[in-house]
């Protein structure tokens, strides 16, 4: 093999494996929609099928949809996901910005306490925060579901990674001109780093929408569920082993998130990519 044919082979093998490491990823998520069209008797049916002999879509769509109120769990999630971005974006851009163009005492501490911020799984958080809930007495209420992801470390790091590829001169002028450092924020800052934020704003809306851990915690109420803890409570009390309507209910949930990324990856790849320069 001559040297023309190194890098021809090597770029073979690498779209090759990405290939198969996404066919990997999407295996789950192709055999839960297949069973979703599928009857109690063909889905434990030892013969492989992806495709069911007798649809039962419309069945199972119908009882997903009728016998547990799978769309209150949908409209609990996007209530509590956006309001959970609107705030993290109000909390996290200026928060960002302050560590990326302000030269204050302290600054560099402050972002290495983000970044430790960032190494710490929420569920260490658990505990204190509950107990800081019941204290607050907003425990099974939306303001449970919210309060805890605020303020995002990751927010604020992606964030001023990306301001700090704004140039300074930009910040200058916009002083000169009579623009407050709030105002900087918001009219400059922000819409210059519209990539970031939409590919932050992916990340908290799936971490939120799939998040079991903490719903399962902090509330009770099925008026109040998120999808995931819905899905749980549809599973125990009403699909049994009847696991078509579940996989069912389990696809309109996942099909938001599918349609949000499919129509912002393009502003997702260039926000992290930007992101990353410094």
């Amino acid at each position: 093999m001559n040297a023309r044919n190194l890098p021809a082979t090597a770029a073979i093998a690498r779209h090759a494996l990405l290939l198969l490491t996404g066919a990997l990823v999407l295996v789950p998520f192709v055999w839960m929609v297949s069973l979703s069209l599928k009857p109690p008797g063909e889905i434990f049916r030892a013969s492989f099928s992806l495709l069911p002999e007798q649809w039962f879509a419309v069945e199972n769509y119908t009882k997903a949809l009728t016998e547990a109120p799978l769309p209150r769990y949908m409209v609990n999630g996007v209530f509590v996901c956006a309001t959970i971005l609107a705030l993290q974006i109000l909390v996290c851009a200026p928060a960002a910005y302050a560590l990326a163009k302000l030269d204050f005492k302290g600054r560099d501490m402050l972002f290495g306490l983000v970044l430790i911020g960032l190494l710490l799984p929420h569920q260490v958080l658990a505990l204190p925060l509950f107990i800081l809930g019941y204290s607050l007495g907003i425990l099974n209420t939306y303001a449970a579901l919210i309060f805890p992801f605020v303020v995002s470390p990751f927010a604020i790091f992606l964030f001023r990674q990306f301001f700090k590829s704004i140039p300074d001169d930009v910040v200058h002028a916009a002083r000169l001109d009579g623009l407050s450092e709030f105002a900087i924020v918001w009219k400059i800052m922000v819409p210059m780093a519209m990539p970031a934020v939409i590919a932050f704003s992916i990340f908290s809306v799936v971490s939120h929408w799939n998040d079991l851990f903490w719903p399962l915690i902090a509330v009770r109420s099925e008026d109040l569920m998120p999808p995931p803890l819905g899905i749980m409570a549809f599973k125990n009390e009403e699909a049994g082993n009847d696991y078509g309507p579940l996989m069912a209910a389990s696809t309109l949930v996942v099909l938001p998130l599918v349609v949000a990324f499919l129509a912002a990856q393009k502003w997702f790849v260039e926000g992290l990519g930007k992101g990353s320069i410094k």
